[in-house]
């Protein structure tokens, strides 16, 4: 036979017959969980939560993909869009299989690589978005976006900032004084 990825079977499951797992260690700080958010209501959810199916309890165990599930738990915007449906792929796998299955992808995520970042905020910059547009739509705080500006080292980025008088030369304080 054969083999057929899990990703071409994916089905809807109402949200109430999945549950976590008990041994995921990935934790999602507050601003990625309010991007992930804003992606799904943005985009709506276009990963598939990865789980095994337990027939002897009639639920969907999560192997990857708890985040996106609790988006749907904890925001009923999402819940009614969604009908209270989960796009779900199973993978058939022991325990063990599946602990393994959650760290790799989980580690398999990686990181953004902060030059590439940096650039995708000088492109957006280009085409006209605001520090605050840049912020809200990647999930970045306002220092981020400035720190990722100046690592472009392009003048024309800074146009639209307010510096303060952090100090003043030394020749023109004793001037004054």
């Amino acid at each position: 036979m054969k083999y057929r990825s899990p990703v071409y079977d994916i089905i809807a499951v109402p949200i109430e017959k999945v549950r976590p797992n008990d041994y995921n260690p990935n934790k999602v700080p507050p601003p990625e969980m309010k991007l992930l958010y804003e992606s799904i209501k943005e985009d709506g959810y276009t990963m598939p939560v990865v789980c095994y199916y337990s027939k002897s309890q009639d639920v969907y165990l999560i192997v990857d993909g708890f985040h996106r599930y609790q988006v749907m738990m904890d925001h009923p915007d999402i819940y009614e869009r969604e009908q209270g449906l989960l796009p779900v792929s199973i993978i058939k796998k022991p325990l063990d299989k599946r602990i393994a299955s959650t760290v790799r992808h989980n580690r398999a995520r990686g990181s953004h690589d902060v030059d590439l970042m940096s650039n995708i905020v000088k492109e957006l910059h280009e085409l006209g978005r605001s520090d605050a547009w840049i912020s809200k739509h990647l999930g970045m705080d306002r220092d981020e976006v400035l720190r990722l500006k100046q690592i472009t080292g392009l003048a024309s980025l800074f146009k639209d900032v307010n510096f303060g008088e952090a100090w003043r030369p030394v020749e023109e304080e004793t001037e004054k004084g």
